[in-house]
């Protein structure tokens, strides 16, 4: 069980009432609180609570239509994805009992400190490296509007300026990160046909496929439901239509594609994960079409092409800079 899921369970008196776990982890936690609930923006841990507690969690953006007497929120890395979270429940509970549950590396002293904009908190526990805050809803928000919490800029691109829109919590939010920059400079002479952005993020590798071959039909994939609506919201503002979908993993993807390109996240939380990525790498070519392109820049220190040769087939590197490579290779 997750650490701190542990810590939350040893004060489980304080939660035998309706209850929202936002952001909850895909572990048995539910299945000891009969009278909770989960929210997740996690479309893997989504699929996972799906399978064993159905009917019980929702994916979303924002939370569930549902009552409940209390909340608590498990700390995300980001700190601006925790003001909106916060804010969102607290807009929910005047009166009542918001927590907070986190790792201490992760931050959670210094989350702690913004439970004052809504009462006085008190930390019930602190174990398993982690901490459990209360604070009673004294002064409750109106709820968020979390599209004006989009960060808007625009990239200066050859056939024009792109606008993004990113939301609080997604991958290099409110700027373009160099590896995408550089992946940008090299999107020449794909393949016609289906074309995927694997791990999408704020949309902006899916709306220049778009626009660069507005042809092809363009599908955009992300777990995290905060990319998710990012990239329609991106779509939208520069009059573009692509399919948006949410799934974990290179398995959520369609079939038959011309080309997959990425930026492949390897972070989740304040842990490092390439599972995605090195899932990717050995399932693409189940997703491609025959001679279909597998394109994506990664941190040059990955090793990356053995995985993609033993996998697809031969790897080249087109191009290498400010520690980014971007690999190609085909589906024989």
């Amino acid at each position: 069980m997750d650490p701190r899921s542990e810590v939350l369970l040893r004060q489980a008196e304080l939660f035998g009432g309706p209850l929202l776990l936002a952001g909850l982890p895909a572990d048995d936690l539910l299945g000891h609180l009969p009278a909770a609930r989960g929210w997740s923006w996690h479309a893997g841990d989504q699929a996972a609570l799906d399978a064993r507690f159905g009917g019980r969690s929702q994916l979303g953006v924002g939370p569930p239509a549902v009552d409940f007497d209390a909340a608590l929120l498990f700390l995300p890395k980001s700190r601006e994805l925790t003001d909106y979270l916060l804010a969102a429940l607290a807009a929910r509970l005047p009166g009542r009992e918001l927590f907070l549950v986190g790792e201490k590396r992760a931050g959670i002293e210094r989350a702690a400190k913004q439970l004052a904009t809504y009462g006085k908190p008190r930390k019930l526990d602190s174990a398993r490296h982690c901490q459990l805050w209360q604070v009673r809803v004294d002064h409750a928000p109106a709820a968020p509007d979390l599209q004006a919490l989009a960060r808007r800029y625009t990239l200066p691109l050859a056939d024009g300026p792109l606008t993004v829109l990113s939301l609080p919590g997604v991958f290099s939010h409110g700027r373009l990160d160099s590896g995408s920059a550089l992946l940008l400079e090299h999107l020449d002479r794909l393949p016609p046909g289906h074309l995927l952005d694997f791990g999408c993020g704020a949309g902006v590798l899916g709306a220049v496929l778009k626009r660069r071959y507005p042809d092809s039909q363009v599908t955009l994939l992300d777990v995290d439901a905060f990319a998710v609506a990012s990239s329609r919201l991106t779509l939208a503002a520069n009059g573009l239509q692509a399919e948006v979908i949410s799934g974990d993993g290179i398995a959520a993807a369609p079939t038959g594609l011309s080309a997959i390109l990425s930026n492949p996240p390897f972070h989740q939380g304040v842990h490092t994960h390439y599972q995605a990525t090195e899932t990717l790498l050995r399932e693409a070519a189940q997703h491609l079409q025959r001679g279909g392109q597998l394109r994506l820049v990664a941190n040059s220190f990955l090793k990356y092409p053995p995985l993609i040769e033993q996998h697809l087939g031969p790897c080249r590197t087109l191009a290498e800079a400010n520690g980014f490579r971007i690999y190609q290779a085909s589906r024989s």
